[in-house]
């Protein structure tokens, strides 16, 4: 039986929310094409996945030539060549010494193999997090997890061991950066005086900019303050980079616009182009606490996603996707401004690279319905843009790294035709 398209759509899950009912048949570049050729602009990138485009044709040919060859190679019974090129492949974008890989499929996955992985090797239980913070939706995860209420609500009791800190947060705290890092970081030493030991304390995990919690990048101030805190208590600073990694935010990763190093980093998404796949890297001393058996999984290392995965970080060095993203960002973001200075309800432009967020506020409170009909407006003009922030007030952009400079015009244009049409 042949299902019409909404037949088939009630043998989904309702857990899904659908931002469009849009089936694509195919995707190129930051495009998406509807089987009667109907063209939409992805500002999404499949939540930060694509960042290569859409069927890259260097990373189509991967998934050929190794779907042809070898899909599957459980990596404790055989080492698919494919895993241990990724390998080779990471350690030439990690900082020197952060050579040292676990394979999972998500990021969620690979975030519970870090936590993992810093409790075995400090041999202590305790983890810190932030607020707005976005993790996961697993067990161990959401309770990482404080950007929105609905990720975890109805879920209690979550594992326990995780503590919770202010993130450098500028403008939900209406002050300059410097006094919202100063706050922030008395309120973390006094965190670990009040609840969590420092000689109990794991890991401290953090999004260089947070994700969800509404594209807010931490001051560089913030971030090397946390890396001389942990490294004075010997606490492991994890950097999530889901989200933030594959120049996304104009670097490699989120952390280098900081210039510390971090002791675990956690990636997925822009790694694998929409294969899933994610990593945990560190160094080969702190990996050595990991004894065999003591954390695993069936798919980790496939051979198929990690040939993609190959295939994705080739193509963003060696086609610079990174510096691209870097030079549309600004041209991104310079014309959000520009927008700002006339429409006052776009009370912030932040981010790095084409990693941005625009926050609308009314009256001094965030406004989600606004925000919710300018999405809703750009999407009518057959233009994908997400939301986030604990009050759904911000809109992110986070288009394919391969985006240019005309692509980036007609996107703002359609977001002003949209905002004007919001507010009348």
């Amino acid at each position: 039986m042949t299902l019409t398209s909404t037949t088939a759509l009630e043998h989904l899950s309702p857990a899904w929310s659908h931002l469009t009912t849009m089936q694509p048949e195919r995707g190129e570049g930051i495009y998406l094409y509807e089987a009667d050729g109907t063209r939409w602009i992805d500002f999404t990138s499949g939540i930060g996945v694509t960042n290569t485009g859409h069927c890259h044709p260097r990373v189509v040919k991967a998934i050929q030539d190794q779907a042809a060859k070898l899909i599957h190679g459980q990596i404790n019974i055989v080492i698919p060549p494919s895993t241990l090129k990724l390998a080779e492949t990471l350690a030439t974008v990690t900082p020197p010494g952060l050579d040292c890989f676990f394979f999972s499929n998500s990021g969620a996955e690979a975030t519970e193999g870090a936590v993992k992985l810093a409790r075995m090797a400090t041999k202590r239980p305790n983890i810190i997090t932030f607020q707005g913070s976005f993790h996961g939706r697993t067990a161990q995860t959401m309770a990482m997890t404080n950007s929105k209420t609905v990720y975890r609500s109805k879920y209690q009791p979550l594992p326990a061991g995780v503590f919770v800190a202010p993130y450098p947060y500028a403008y939900h705290y209406g002050w300059d950066e410097a006094r919202t890092v100063e706050f922030c970081l008395h309120e973390l030493e006094y965190l670990l005086k009040t609840q969590t030991a420092p000689d109990e304390t794991a890991a401290i995990i953090i999004e260089p900019e947070l994700g969800e919690g509404g594209y807010v990048p931490a001051p560089a101030s913030f971030m090397q303050a946390l890396r001389d805190l942990c490294t004075q208590h010997g606490i492991l600073l994890v950097a999530d980079e889901v989200q933030t990694g594959f120049g996304r935010t104009g670097k490699m990763w989120g952390f280098e616009h900081s210039g510390i190093t971090p002791d675990v980093i956690i990636m997925a998404k822009g790694i694998g182009s929409g294969m899933p796949i994610s990593a945990v890297a560190s160094t080969k001393a702190i990996m050595a606490n990991w004894p065999p058996g003591s954390h695993g999984g069936t798919y980790g290392g496939a051979a198929l996603a990690t040939a993609t995965a190959v295939a994705t970080v080739e193509t963003i060095r060696d086609e610079g996707l990174a510096a691209n993203a870097d030079r549309m960002g600004e041209r991104l973001r310079d014309g959000l401004v520009e927008l700002q200075g006339r429409y006052p309800v776009i009370g912030d432009v932040r981010g790095h690279g084409l990693m941005v967020g625009t926050e609308f506020m009314r009256g001094g409170k965030p406004d989600k319905d606004l925000t919710k009909a300018v999405q809703k407006g750009c999407i009518d003009r057959r233009l994908l843009l997400l939301t986030c922030g604990t009050y759904e007030n911000v809109i992110r952009w986070i288009p394919p790294l391969v985006v240019n400079e005309s692509q980036i015009d007609e996107a703002l244009t359609v977001f002003e035709e949209s905002l004007q049409v919001a507010l009348n």
